[in-house]
């Protein structure tokens, strides 16, 4: 009996090896199988549709009318939503969970073969519905946030076009599609982050997001050349079917490491992460879309759609694993020097995707890349409720440094849990969304590591394990200035503590009213439905593990408990560490413990914007000079010399030739005349 009771509890608890994602996931129930309608087009069509119309309606119909540009922009977000909504039960009826539909048909290009198809899949359906959501968050936000900009028309419809571009490339099956996308997210994202043209910085912001994208492209669109040039297709599917079957090699090698390194530039991984932080010069709204759901988080879908290639190619697995790890550490330590809260949240992006990218290269073929779309998922809650409640909070306080939000979650009580759960979700505490989906990558990590995932998975989980901790410290320093005590509260503590009684008043009370005034001023400037999205957020950041725990994933990844609860102390050193640091300090910022000379060069990125001009820019301009020179004091010069011969071999004849007629041509001329008049006369 007593071994029995020895023995029972321990087979209770779960092994530490034996604990699968599947222990955390939901049961599948047995859903009652419904017709699809048979409506025109397929729900991946209509989202991608939805959206062009809704941004060619607000160019075109919307005039000069705010108003009216508003109802186009939100009524296509919310049309587009609900396609991407009917496209989850599309996907849930299709046999496999696999539904692909075709746009225009076939291109006729001779020998290759060009279908523009488009594909669902749950991953993808999941992706494509939480892209949606979060656009129609900020096509609502924006019409609060700009509604006296001059130039919101142009605003809405790009972030339309914007939309439809990811969708776009969250469901191509063609290259061509695929490049039509990914092109159009980078324009797009250059007219939103100069949407403030007449702001130097905004234009040079816009500029060198455009340059540096652009210049990583070239790597991009010729890695896809060859893989499609060497399947004699532009079918994504029978691209990787037909490379699979080949095995790695040379030009399976070349084209992977090409499109690693265009997929580098447009998620603002090393060496090309310096335009993203400069990208917060973009309005608020413009920030929390290009950080959230699109533009960087388009290279995760595209190596997703790749990932069989990716995970038989050695090479570039390993590049792409050293450029995201190095990331993803950098940018952390970043975060946490920036003197203003967006830049934090910036350099908090680029650390946070670079994670979606590192999952990519630790995962296995036995694992699949499910852990890197849950954590783009994911991270599309927290940051773009992040990102929308601070630029709630700027427009109360004038600005977003550290020195002006400081209280700030303490003066406006309103946004107080929409950024306290924010950061819980972006530093991964349970049961936030952060937190499964960074688990899921740390699983991923560890199975590779110690299976077939070779040193690009052990690289990954050792930046992964250290990027937990250095994620934790910066959310902690900027909710500790978030959450600072106010100066009433401060002089209201120090009143209480005096020798002088006194009955308080409901009325007398310094921190009711304050806080009174705080909600209601707080409240009166934002409109409701701006309010009603950042709500929507605030649950998803926490309800939106859900998703994470559905069936529908990939669940042969094993969970290491020992491992989970060591991060998540780490996490916890590291926030008391912060709050410790933060002691003494006036403002209760801890990164005012960050030497003088190294938080100036962390708010400049460690120099990596010299560097671009200096590696990049001045030779491209000086050969650009060089060339112009070239073009003017050479060629141009024996064009100028023609010219200049022509007029002296001309003066040089004038001056040879005698001014006055000589007899002989007078007689030559009247002989002429006597002719013709003879001919006129005789006819």
């Amino acid at each position: 009996m007593s071994a029995e009771l020895t023995t029972a509890p321990s087979a209770l608890l779960p092994d530490p090896d034996e604990l699968s994602w599947a222990d955390v996931q939901l049961p599948s129930l047995p859903l009652p199988t419904l017709p699809v309608p048979d409506l025109w087009g397929t729900p991946a069509q209509w989202a991608v549709l939805l959206s062009v119309l809704a941004a060619l309606a607000g160019i075109t119909l919307s005039g000069r009318s705010n108003r009216l540009a508003a109802w186009i922009g939100v009524g296509g977000a919310l049309a587009t939503w609900a396609a991407t909504v009917w496209q989850l039960y599309a996907v849930t009826a299709a046999p496999g969970g696999r539904r692909a539909s075709g746009t225009i048909g076939a291109l006729p290009l001779g020998e290759l073969d060009v279908p523009l198809g488009l594909v669902a899949t749950w991953p993808l359906a999941l992706i494509a519905a939480t892209v949606a959501t979060v656009a129609t968050v900020v096509q609502v936000y924006a019409r609060w946030y700009l509604w006296y900009d001059p130039r919101y028309r142009t605003f809405a419809a790009t972030v339309s076009l914007f939309t439809a571009a990811m969708l776009l490339t969250v469901h191509a099956d063609d290259v061509l599609l695929l490049i039509v996308g990914w092109e159009v997210m980078g324009w797009c994202s250059y007219l939103l982050i100069g949407h403030h043209s007449t702001k130097r910085a905004a234009r040079r912001a816009a500029a060198k997001a455009l340059l540096v994208t652009r210049t990583a492209d070239i790597g991009f669109v010729l890695g896809l050349v060859m893989l499609a040039g060497g399947a004699g297709t532009t079918s994504l599917t029978r691209i990787v079917e037909h490379w699979v079957a080949v095995g790695q090699g040379p030009g399976l090698v070349v084209a992977m490491v090409l499109l690693v390194l265009g997929v580098a530039g447009k998620s603002a991984t090393f060496p090309f992460q310096d335009w993203l932080p400069d990208a917060m010069e973009g309005p608020t709204p413009a920030s929390a879309l290009i950080h959230a759901a699109t533009m960087v988080a388009a290279g995760t879908v595209v190596l997703t759609h790749l990932f069989p290639l990716l995970a038989i190619t050695g090479p570039a697995r390993l590049l792409l694993a050293v450029l995201a790890s190095v990331t993803v550490l950098g940018a952390a330590l970043l975060a946490f020097a920036q003197g203003d809260i967006k830049r934090l949240l910036a350099w908090s992006t680029v650390s946070q995707v670079a994670l979606m990218l590192a999952a990519l290269a630790a995962a296995t073929p036995e694992s699949g890349p499910d852990a890197a779309a849950q954590h783009l998922i994911a991270h599309a809650w927290f940051k773009a409720l992040l990102f929308l409640t601070v630029g709630w909070l700027g427009v109360l306080v004038g600005g977003t440094a550290m020195t002006l939000v400081a209280s700030g979650a303490r003066r406006y009580r309103v946004l107080r849990r929409r950024l306290a759960w924010g950061l819980l979700g972006l530093a991964g505490v349970p049961p936030f969304v952060g937190f499964f989906s960074k688990e899921l990558i740390l699983g991923t990590a560890e199975a590779g590591a110690v299976s077939s995932g070779g040193v690009a998975s052990v690289i990954v989980l050792s930046s992964v394990g250290a990027a937990a901790p250095l994620t934790a410290a910066y959310c902690m320093r900027a909710w500790l200035v978030l959450d600072r005590p106010t100066e009433a509260e401060v002089h209201a503590a120090t009143y209480h503590q005096g020798e002088i009684e006194r009955i308080d008043d409901f009325f007398d009370e310094p921190a009711v009213l304050h806080e009174a005034e705080g909600l209601e001023r707080a409240e009166s400037a934002i409109s409701s439905s701006a309010r009603l999205g950042t709500t929507v957020l605030t649950l998803m950041t926490l309800l939106g593990s859900v998703v994470a725990a559905l069936p529908v994933w990939r669940n042969d990844i094993h969970l290491n408990v020992q491992l989970l609860v060591v991060t998540l102390l780490l996490m916890v050193v590291a926030a008391a560490a912060v709050a410790l640091a933060a002691r003494g300090v006036r403002t209760r910022d801890a990164g005012a413990r960050v030497p003088a000379a190294l938080s100036i060069a962390a708010e400049r990125g460690l120099g990596f914007d010299y560097a671009y001009r200096l590696v990049v820019a001045t030779p491209v301009v000086a050969l650009a000079e060089a060339l112009t020179w070239f073009d003017r004091e050479v060629l141009d010069a024996w064009v100028r010399a023609g010219g200049v011969g022509t007029r002296l071999l001309g003066r040089t004849a004038q001056w040879l030739t005698p001014r006055r007629a000589t007899p002989a041509m007078a007689l030559v001329l009247g002989a002429v005349l006597v002719l013709a008049a003879v001919g006129v006369v005789t006819r």
